[in-house]
Parts: structure tokens; sequence; C-alpha cells
């Protein structure tokens, strides 16, 4: 095994480990040509925690995708024809996305490019920064070998975001939205070429030839950031917050909400599965100052969908529930106030820490995140072999909630720590001196 494998195993968590494996394992039998690609390299080899798994093939990524899902029971989720991209659910929320290696040629700045299957040396060429160009094969003959044709690893351990090509902001200007996410995330400076070709599209003002659906995917980005209230902030001192919404320039922009957010996410530890749907909670609060009409535009401008502005528009008050739930005199044990927390989502138990001002439910909330799920997640397979029933079943989940209610209010044993009574010290002897 390479030094990179051993590295990649032990950053990765058991769900994500499962989820390459299958990949790496139905490409190997057809095959095809696989390499881990992109931001889960970014994340080992810059220190960082692995949240995405990216996979490229030489060869067709949908068709591939589909395979593996019927294989693994994975869900396919969306799919796009012309990049030939595929999105698969493994459980445990872990998304993987698996894509054809391609290059992709611009006739003029900010078109549509043509694309072409292409080797995974040519497809890392065509990317955006170098840090996200550095790909490791998962193929039998080459097991663990880095593919870095532009010295990403280089960037990494310099801390700088450089640009792969001559006109990669040109080309895609949607880049300067994901350069400055990069910078506020990982804390990397700015190389002089890149800030340069920055220089130059904003004076041609490419900005303005961004689509909505980049915009919309970068704004989901940007929401699923745990530092999205920094990210907006720098964006806004850019003058590039607008792009989403005309509206959000000066007070517009919930500045100090956006803030007390991020620090409402501190709650949670980072040991936790604690899903919570980040893009209606990022739009509640950002969009706090704004008019229904510009919320509207905001809405069409990064084509969120129906379903993603239901769940913004519901998410208010299904919090107000869940806070005047923690607020009942009936919640007198943890198991009860786990038990009333859990019936809420993640977002809105987010929300009512962000906005409650209930000192009785800030307390509650906090000691259900780093206290109770914190137990929950830490039953150890010894401790639930009690359980006799199949799991899985519903009946096995409530003699587990019941071990779990039963640990929860089970009062820590009082050690009592005897300390040893020191001996009477003897008396020092009383010397007279002589006078001489």
């Amino acid at each position: 095994m390479s030094d990179y494998m051993f590295m990649l195993e032990s950053h990765l968590n058991a769900n994500q480990m499962a989820a390459l494996l299958s990949v790496q394992a139905a490409a190997n039998e057809a095959n095809i040509p696989v390499y881990l690609t992109g931001a889960a390299l970014r994340d080992m080899l810059g220190g960082f925690p692995i949240r995405d798994l990216d996979f490229t093939i030489e060869g067709n990524a949908i068709a591939f995708a589909k395979v593996l899902a019927k294989k693994t029971g994975a869900r396919l989720g969306e799919t796009e024809t012309r990049r030939n991209l595929a999105a698969l659910e493994f459980p445990k929320h872990i998304t993987v996305n698996i894509g054809m290696a391609r290059t992709e040629a611009y006739g003029k700045p900010a078109s549509k490019p043509q694309i072409a299957p292409a080797t995974i040396h040519d497809d890392l060429l065509c990317r955006d920064f170098t840090i996200n160009a550095i790909a490791m094969s998962l193929n039998k003959q080459s097991l663990g070998l880095l593919v870095d044709p532009s010295n990403g690893i280089g960037d990494l351990q310099n801390k700088e975001l450089r640009i792969v090509g001559k006109y990669t902001l040109y080309d895609d200007p949607s880049r300067m939205l994901r350069l400055f996410r990069y910078r506020i995330r990982m804390g990397f400076a700015l190389s002089e070429k890149t800030q340069n070709q920055y220089g130059n599209v904003r004076e041609l003002k490419l900005e303005k030839k961004i689509g909505g659906d980049s915009l919309g995917r970068e704004f989901r980005s940007i929401a699923n950031e745990a530092n999205s209230a920094d990210i907006v902030k720098l964006l806004a001192d850019e003058g590039l917050l607008p792009l989403f919404c005309p509206a959000l320039t000066g007070a517009k922009v919930n500045h100090a909400g956006l803030q007390k957010l991020q620090k409402a996410r501190t709650n949670v530890p980072i040991e936790l599965d604690f899903p919570a749907a980040n893009l209606p909670l990022f739009l509640a609060v950002l969009c706090e100052k704004l008019s229904p009409r510009e919320r509207s535009v905001l809405s069409k401008t990064c084509g969120l969908t129906k379903a993603e502005v239901t769940a913004w528009n519901k998410l208010e008050a299904a919090a107000k529930k869940l806070e005047k739930d923690m607020k009942s005199a009936a919640l007198t044990k943890p198991s009860k106030i786990y038990a009333a927390a859990s019936k809420g989502t993640g977002e809105q138990i987010l929300f009512v820490l962000y906005r409650s001002e209930a000192r009785l439910v800030q307390d509650r909330l906090k000691n259900h995140l780093q206290k109770y799920m914190m137990v929950a997640h830490e039953l150890t397979d010894e401790y639930l072999q009690a359980i006799k029933s199949k799991p899985g079943t519903p009946k096995y989940e409530k003699e587990r909630l019941e071990l779990l209610y039963k640990k929860l209010d089970a009062r820590p044993k009082k050690v009592v720590v005897e300390i040893p009574v020191p001996a009477p010290a003897l008396s020092a002897p009383i010397v007279a001196s002589a006078r001489r």
C-alpha cells in the first residue's frame, strides 16, 4: 500500500471508505480507469477534513453510475448529460460525484465550452485551481499514484491559490466566486498570477456574464460553508454579492445575523452525524431584511426550486414550534429533552439557537447537541448487544431508544476520593545555644 493510500484511509470515516471501495471495485471489475480527484485530495493533502468524494473515470460516467447504483443500492441523483456527470447517494448521507475525464474548450470568454472525452492528465489541466487539479489512481496497477501536472501539492504547502491556465477566470467568471470561497475556508492567499487575472476580468466586467445555473450552484455552495458569514462579507467587499440579488448591498445584508448563525454552528461537535438543510437556514438569515419582492428576485436569479423556496418559507414557523416545545416544564430529564429536540430537524435546531432569546431553550439545545447526542453517538456495539430484536426493525429502534434513555438519565456515580490524613509532624528539638 502506498503512503498516500494509507493517508487517505486515515482521513476517511467508515462510511466514506465503504463508498470509495464500492466505486473502486466496480470500476476495476469493468476495467475502467478510475481516479479520486479534486476536493478529497485537496483536503487530505492540505490537512482539512474530507467532505466530498469526487471520482473521475476515463469512460461514460453516467452509464457507470447507473450500473454502480444497481450493484450497491445507492440512490442515483442528478445527472448532467453535457458534461457527463452523475451523483450517487450512499448510506449515512455520503454523496459521491462521478464525472467523465474531459477537456473543455472555450471559444470566447464566459461562453459554453466544447466538451470532449480525455485522459486524466488532460482533464486536470482544464480545471480551475491547481489545488483542485490533483488525482489519485485507484487502479490495480498504479494504486495510490498521484497525478499532479500543475504542482498543486506545492501550492497546498505554500498555502496559495493559483489558477491552472492562462484564461481560467476569463473562460468561466463564476470561478471568482469559488476563489473567494476557498480563500475564506482554507485561509490561503492569492498568487500574483491569480490576482492579476482577477483584476483584468473585473475590469472587463465579465462577472456580469455569469449564468443563472452557475450563480445558483455557487450560492448553494456558500450556504454549505461553515464560515458562510465571512464569505458573504468578502463578496460584499468585492462588490460581487449583488450578482445574486441587486438588493444585497449595505444595510440590507444581514451581516450581524450571519455571524450569529456562524457562531451557533460551533455548538455542533465535529464528530456528530448532524444532517441539516443549510440552504433554507442560510436564506432565512441572509434575506431577513429583504422585501418579499427582493426575495423573489434572488430566487429567480439563483434558480431556486419550488421545494427549496418552500423549505425556506416554512423554516421559521417550524422553528417557533420547536422553541415552544423546548420551553415545556415537562422536560424534567435528559431523555425527555433528547426526545423533544430530536423531533426537530438540524436546520430547525440551528435556527432556534440563532433566534431564541430564552436562556432555558439555549441551554437545553446546547446540552442536547454537546452531551445527549454525544452519548447516543458513543453507544458501543457491546452496549447494544442487549437488544435482541433485528437491527433496522421498528422494534429494534424502540429498544435502542429505551437503552439510550436509561443511559441518559442514569446519574453518574459519585467517586469518593480518600485523601490520606498526614501523620502528625514531630516537634523539632529545641537546641539551646551556649554562650561562651
